[in-house]
């Protein structure tokens, strides 16, 4: 009955979403970083309406996420997606304030990715998240493309921000696990398609695509700031040519997939939420304005005229039973 009552919850929450989940930045390409892409709004995103796990926050601001509702050995974690996420919020709001509280606050994000890095010759920097997520049957302390993804936004932000070296080069150390695969510790599947940058790494590919979009932020903000860095760009170009190679598999031509897992305990569809998929098309819309690639226009077109009453109740019909045999109903 608890897991039915938050999926519930839940799915009123996603009728309620705004349409366009956040606001796209029109200045992508400059070589000082400003507001993110998405600009997050750290009101929101700390009283959980764009974050709905954070739960709560350290003595340094630092907020800590309640697991999954079928996380069973532990109730809190520190998650560092959200903890990008609320870093790149709180730079959002020192950039309208530009007061020194402000951009302390900030910089102790940056320390967090700074100081909480797992390190090694062989995969670089990496931000591993300590609790496993059983739908994807992760492991213990998984890597992921989206974690390493906010590390070097908040990082390469606090480097332009006070002049730290060693900022820039846990950044750049952060690329590393990018050229390696998930079965080597990496965060890249090789997929038909290209190089894709998983979000959750697993033994079998999970390919979520709103955080394969989410990682090429962080690497094309190390391109802005390093131009003449040749792996960020190598990762970077790889990267669009993948999601401009995959996105027809996402189309249900009705709705959009969240994720193209074929693991044999995964259902064989797993739709995107009506959040999400607003989500991608806030994220392709995003896409356009940064590459002109027309391609993204067309899928971001396709996806929000999909979203439909009629067509979100038959998308959850099929997400139930999805969500059934993941044994979160």
């Amino acid at each position: 009955m608890k897991k039915v009552l938050f999926m519930l919850k839940k799915m009123i929450a996603d009728f309620k979403s705004p349409k366009q989940r956040y606001p796209i930045v029109k200045d992508m390409h400059s070589h000082i970083l400003g507001d993110y892409y998405f600009v997050f709004n750290e009101n929101r995103v700390s009283a959980g309406k764009d974050q709905a796990l954070i739960n709560k926050f350290d003595e340094n601001g630092i907020p800590i996420n309640k697991t999954y509702i079928d996380v069973k050995d532990k109730d809190f974690v520190y998650f560092p997606i959200s903890i990008g996420q609320m870093g790149l919020a709180v730079f959002n709001t020192y950039l309208k304030t530009k007061s020194e509280k402000d951009k302390n606050r900030f910089l102790k994000y940056a320390e967090w990715f700074y100081t909480n890095a797992e390190i090694s010759d062989n995969l670089g920097a990496r931000w591993l998240t300590e609790v496993k997520l059983p739908a994807y049957r992760t492991p213990e302390n998984w890597q992921s493309a989206f974690s390493q993804s906010r590390g070097i936004s908040i990082l390469l932000r606090a480097y332009q921000l006070t002049g730290k070296e060693e900022y820039a080069k846990m950044a750049e150390k952060a690329l590393i696990s990018f050229t390696k695969p998930v079965s080597e510790g990496g965060v890249t599947s090789l997929t038909q398609w290209g190089p894709f940058y998983e979000e959750y790494t697993s033994s079998v590919p999970t390919l979520v695509l709103n955080g394969k979009i989410f990682a090429l932020c962080g690497l094309y903000d190390f391109v802005r700031v390093f131009p003449e860095n040749e792996l960020a760009r190598k990762l970077y170009d790889e990267g669009i040519e993948t999601i401009k190679n995959c996105l027809h598999a996402y189309d249900m031509g009705f709705w959009s997939r969240y994720n193209l897992c074929e693991a044999s305990w995964y259902p064989k569809i797993d739709p995107a939420t009506i959040s999400y998929q607003k989500l991608h098309v806030t994220q392709l819309k995003m896409l356009y304005q940064l590459t002109d690639e027309k391609i993204f226009e067309d899928y971001m077109l396709k996806f929000d005229k999909q979203n439909t009453l009629f067509n979100a109740f038959r998308m959850y019909f099929i997400k139930f039973r999805a969500l059934r045999k993941l044994g979160r109903l």
